[in-house]
């Protein structure tokens, strides 16, 4: 396999810039089905796992543990945010007020406002501030037949109920487009659209991206123009105090080539989540009791599904990654390595989320698309208490995983696939988990100190350490 490394020169001037000097059905057992991988490539990648309960109250973690067939925990939101040290920024009032979260998918969910409404009420969440789902470039009716429109249904609903669940005092707005994007430059330009029509409009400080292509099927004319012109809108992102997060894929290292069914035959990664101007989000499987007291965590891989994570064939290493140890430079042969920082995303350690456009209940549901919605909530709680956008999340990530401090580190897995080789975590930062998950109990305080302020990268890890 050839090293492409062809970072564009508007990407590595703006990376100077922002990071030298700092950034401004009737009930059933559940049952896995893999809605990712050959049924819709990289696109959703998220994995649903059946109906856990019919109507309008979530089951309890307990009563999903008990269950005599498929026991799994299906954590609620103050499980998750009590595992990872969220509860600490909720309960001292860190709950993304005056802040709003932009979320981007293709198609949306016909029942979404509902949904989340009852969501909310079964978890005992206020209600966002606001809520708006806009379509800009024009909307297409819900066909439940079309190929991917549950799909897509299925991935708003998580990346709404989520976002909100992480920071239930910030507004989110949901940008939707009418093109199904599922592979390569396919529906790609349209979200570039959208990413630009939410910094035009000012819309809000955090966006998610829970869909990617693999890298690979962009090295073409069409695609470099689509890597180059989706730099360029993060880059103006960043500039503008924007977080953008994506999410790394449920592929491992197995990625998939346009015809949704043929795998590269040697590691790849997913676009945007490669871009060093993005903070990339890949998964783990947490281990917790029922009232969320963290216990363990592993590499997320299932054997036919796993974390997205590895080496990018077209970005360079960004600054921030420089200070890694030696034995992680030779890996990475000076290119850009995912993911940044993770977030549970196994199946088998799901959440819910409650729809109603099928069978209406809560659906236990993983994948790495759990994790960019989650983040971009902790992110809007991050810039209430930091009294700022933060922008880049990547170098103040980087300057605490450094410090030793901020994140639970995984040490056990792979995200070896389908007879790709892939990434072992090891201790420290690695290409299966990045720094690992949130410890946001260990560094809240001290967050917003780090933040308020521009750094250089060596600057903010001296910080960190303090």
């Amino acid at each position: 396999m050839s090293r492409r490394i062809v970072s564009t020169t508007l990407g590595a001037v703006v990376l100077a810039a922002l990071v030298f000097v700092g950034g401004a059905s009737g009930a059933r057992s559940p049952r896995l089905r893999s809605v990712t991988g050959q049924s819709l490539g990289q696109k959703r990648l998220l994995e649903v796992d059946g109906v856990a309960a019919q109507g309008a109250t979530p089951p309890t973690d307990a009563q999903c543990r008990a269950s005599t067939t498929r026991p799994h925990p299906c954590y609620s939101p103050q499980e998750i945010r009590h595992a990872y040290g969220v509860d600490q920024l909720i309960n001292r009032g860190e709950q993304g007020k005056g802040q709003t979260i932009v979320i981007i998918d293709s198609f949306g969910s016909p029942t979404i406002t509902a949904d989340l409404k009852t969501f909310d009420a079964g978890y005992g969440l206020p209600d966002p501030p606001s809520f708006k789902v806009l379509a800009p470039l024009g909307s297409v009716p819900f066909d439940p037949n079309g190929p991917d429109e549950i799909g897509w249904a299925e991935e708003t609903t998580l990346d709404v109920e989520w976002a909100h669940a992480m920071a239930p005092a910030a507004s989110i707005v949901l940008l939707t487009s009418p093109v199904d994007e599922t592979e390569g430059v396919q529906g790609l330009p349209e979200f570039d659209e959208l990413i630009n029509y939410a910094l035009d409009h000012h819309l809000g400080k955090v966006i998610s991206e829970s869909w990617g292509a693999t890298e690979n099927t962009l090295f073409n004319p069409a695609g470099e123009k689509v890597i180059s012109d989706f730099n360029r809108s993060y880059a103006r992102a960043a500039a503008m105090g924007v977080t953008a997060l994506a999410s790394t894929g449920d592929n491992g290292v197995a990625n998939l080539e346009t015809d949704l069914s043929t795998i590269y035959p040697f590691p790849t990664v997913n676009f945007p989540a490669s871009s060093p101007l993005v903070g990339a989000i890949g998964g783990t499987s947490l281990f917790a009791d029922t009232s969320g007291n963290y216990e363990s965590e592993t590499v997320w891989n299932q054997g036919d599904a796993a974390t997205g994570g590895g080496i990018s064939q077209q970005f360079r290493e960004p600054i921030y990654q420089a200070f890694l140890p030696r034995s992680v430079q030779r890996e990475l042969g000076g290119a850009r390595g995912i993911p940044d920082v993770s977030w549970n995303a196994d199946p088998r350690t799901p959440i819910l989320i409650y729809l109603s456009f099928l069978t209406p209940g809560y659906y236990v549901i993983g994948g790495t698309s759990e994790g960019s919605p989650a983040w971009a909530g902790v992110v809007a709680d991050l810039d209430q208490l930091a009294g700022r956008g933060i922008g880049l999340l990547d170098p103040y990530a980087y300057a605490l995983g450094a410090s030793g401090r901020g994140f639970h580190d995984v040490t056990v897995g792979n995200n070896s696939l389908a007879g790709i080789t892939g990434y072992s975590a090891v201790p420290g930062w690695d290409l299966a988990t990045g720094w690992g998950s949130p410890n946001l109990a260990q560094v809240f305080g001290g967050f917003g100190a780090l933040v308020r302020r521009q750094h250089s990268m060596r600057a903010l890890v001296s910080r960190a350490r303090k």
